[in-house]
């Protein structure tokens, strides 16, 4: 009951920020750096900056080589931040865009992990595209992941793995990290949300048998960060 009025209360406050150009945090008083992405309404102010960020240090890092991707795409709203934030890149979006697959509802409700009873099908290839500032820079791989990975010789810079469920979150990170570039970076959203625990729970298990460490940030749902 307490998250949900937090949450009605958010909305209104943070359009009034938006529309007065006024910063949620002082945490980046200080930055130089020329920002391509800006704080909207429909999504968290820590999770954009910290993309934000990340993308400036790719740049620097790796200025030429590897793709971007993300895992879960929904109807685009984060994918139009990272095609914003990397233009110059192939965008692979990997997603049913017809919402969750029963397998993976059914190792959630089996694992108690969720109930997996939110419905994602408000979705298409088409409506996700018309978001994209740079389209001509996207890949769609629509169906079932992994197998819409099969025959894809790519490098990464930058995976987003918003997939919800257990068993996509943790097929993502094993398939993924072997072809993130060195100096890349994977981000896991909801690895703090108790509505999705299998999200946290495919991130500690991949990262425990990898001997990997990786950093929880505390964006809307909590996003785990895992850099290589």
């Amino acid at each position: 009951m307490t998250s949900h009025l937090v949450k009605l209360l958010f909305k209104p406050i943070q359009r009034l920020l938006v529309k007065f150009h006024l910063p949620i945090s002082p945490s980046l008083a200080y930055w130089k750096g020329s920002r391509c992405i800006d704080v909207c309404e429909e999504m968290d102010y820590i999770r954009l900056a910290t993309l934000d960020l990340i993308a400036s240090e790719i740049r620097v890092k790796i200025p030429s080589n590897g793709a971007v991707a993300e895992l879960g795409v929904y109807r685009g709203d984060f994918a139009k931040m990272i095609n914003e934030a990397f233009p110059d890149r192939l965008f692979y979006l990997f997603d049913t865009f017809e919402g969750f697959d029963e397998k993976n509802v059914h190792i959630d409700r089996t694992n108690n992990y969720s109930s997996a009873s939110q419905d994602f099908s408000n979705t298409s290839v088409e409506f996700v595209l018309k978001k994209m500032p740079h389209p001509e820079m996207c890949i769609i791989r629509k169906g079932f992941f992994p197998n819409t990975a099969t025959n894809l010789d790519e490098r990464f810079v930058f995976v987003s793995i918003d997939a919800d469920l257990f068993e996509p979150i943790y097929n993502g990170l094993t398939w993924f990290y072997p072809r993130l570039c060195k100096g890349g970076y994977i981000f896991v959203h909801d690895y703090a949300n108790d509505s999705y625990k299998g999200a946290g729970e495919a991130v500690r298990k991949f990262c425990a048998a990898f001997q990997l460490a990786f950093v929880p940030i505390p964006d809307l749902c909590g996003t785990a960060i895992i850099g290589k």
